[in-house]
């Protein structure tokens, strides 16, 4: 009698069952002797330490204010002009195509996207960016083309 895949069954292992006798994991099934945690149903919340201060309540708490003028600089993402000669002409850029491309990074989404003037362009486009240096913006014109400037 031939064996095949059609006849095999799933082997599936049994659940231990705990709390069912001595051997295996019975009597106190590795909780220990007596305790809030040897009972059925405990549950702890996050950050509690039995009793003692909890860490979070522990640690000092800052005071003052601090000024957030470097968070507030966001870094743009560069595109060089010269690196949208390989869109064919006449298409629109955008950032969905810039990001397909790999002319800008996948996580950086909030980071905003701007044209700098860098080479040649030889086609005729429709970028849309967030910003676009005035150079970078006489040079697409000067192809034919045209920036529109998007908002955040």
């Amino acid at each position: 009698m031939k064996m095949g895949l059609h006849k095999l069954t799933m082997i599936k292992k049994t659940k231990k069952r705990r709390g069912r006798g001595i051997g295996g994991r019975g009597a106190k099934s590795g909780r220990g002797m007596k305790g809030q945690k040897s009972r059925a149903g405990y549950s702890r919340r996050a950050g509690f330490e039995g009793g003692q201060t909890p860490l979070y309540q522990r640690v000092p708490k800052k005071r003052g204010s601090k000024a957030r003028t470097f968070k507030l600089m966001v870094k743009n993402q560069e595109v060089m002009t010269s690196s949208l000669n390989e869109f064919s002409s006449g298409s629109i850029v955008g950032l969905g195509a810039l990001r397909k491309a790999g002319l800008i990074i996948e996580r950086g989404q909030h980071r905003p996207v701007k044209l700098v003037k860098a080479g040649s362009i030889k086609n005729k486009l429709t970028v849309r960016v967030h910003a676009a240096s005035k150079q970078a913006i006489k040079l697409v014109e000067a192809a034919g083309g045209k920036v529109e400037l998007i908002s955040r």
